[in-house]
């Protein structure tokens, strides 16, 4: 299944990489989120290249529905993380695989394709970088912290929209960045390049790779109360580990998304 996740995962960068800086169709979802064609062939050829050897794995992925198989086995699929960047031909995107088995996260392989990073994490076997392992960083004060994050769709129409954290942790931190690409700010975080992120209103495609790399790598993913991160959930606080109680008391003094519902 690593196998399969990581030959997919570049058939879909591939099919990025013909579309970058070439594309043809940019097409605005609700609350302005883009989607292109780029989006769709990727999403395409790795649901193809996964089914053709698990034709009964159930799929879930961000462009299109599959029908459930009714397996133990779910395909959590982000075909291009990072569209806006794309679209606009910024070189920060990557596609996200990861594996549920049962409820359980097992596999998880992030890949940018423009740098050739491959991000690869078991359950239990320990987090990667094109086979090399990685760790999240030792760094334990916030004031010595690389941060990131992003905003949510909606952020224009909704109070709950990150900025309030955003200003609180910029005056906390050495710095904070917002590249634009979830599944590539948490490997950064297991690779220990970032030393903390936080994102509220995510999806499962979006976080569930890379909560397992950042797992993997020894560092620790929550929602912002402190509780284990439910994928399908809408908060994500991933760190080092070091730094964590200090995000969450900083997180707990803002909107949460949580607290909106």
């Amino acid at each position: 299944m690593r196998v399969i996740a990581i030959q997919a995962a570049q058939a879909g960068g591939e099919v990025l990489m013909q579309h970058f800086g070439r594309l043809t169709q940019i097409e605005e979802k609700h609350l302005g989120g883009l989607v292109t064609e780029a989006d769709r062939n990727s999403e395409q050829t790795i649901v193809e290249a996964i089914r053709s050897t698990f034709p009964r794995h159930d799929v879930l992925a961000e462009e299109n529905t599959y029908a459930a198989e009714g397996s133990p086995y779910k395909w959590i699929i982000d075909p291009l993380d990072g569209t806006t960047n794309f679209a606009h031909s910024f070189p920060w995107f990557a596609i996200s695989i990861a594996l549920e088995v049962e409820g359980e996260l097992v596999l998880g392989v992030i890949y940018n394709p423009v740098s050739g990073e491959m991000f690869v994490a078991e359950k239990g076997q320990g987090a990667f970088l094109n086979d090399q392992p990685i760790k999240v960083s030792t760094v334990d004060s916030l004031e010595q912290s690389l941060l990131a994050t992003g905003f949510p769709y909606d952020r224009k129409i909704s109070e709950v929209n990150n900025y309030d954290h955003f200003i609180t942790f910029q005056q906390a931190a050495q710095a904070c960045r917002r590249p634009g690409a979830a599944a590539l700010d948490l490997a950064c975080v297991a690779a220990g390049r970032f030393d903390g992120y936080w994102e509220m209103k995510l999806k499962p495609w979006d976080v569930a790779a890379g909560k397992l790399l950042v797992e993997e790598a020894g560092g620790t993913v929550t929602d912002f109360k402190g509780t284990p991160c439910d994928i399908y959930g809408t908060e994500t606080l991933a760190s080092n580990g070091q730094i964590h109680d200090t995000m969450l008391e900083l997180l707990s003094r803002g909107a949460t998304a949580t607290s909106a519902e």
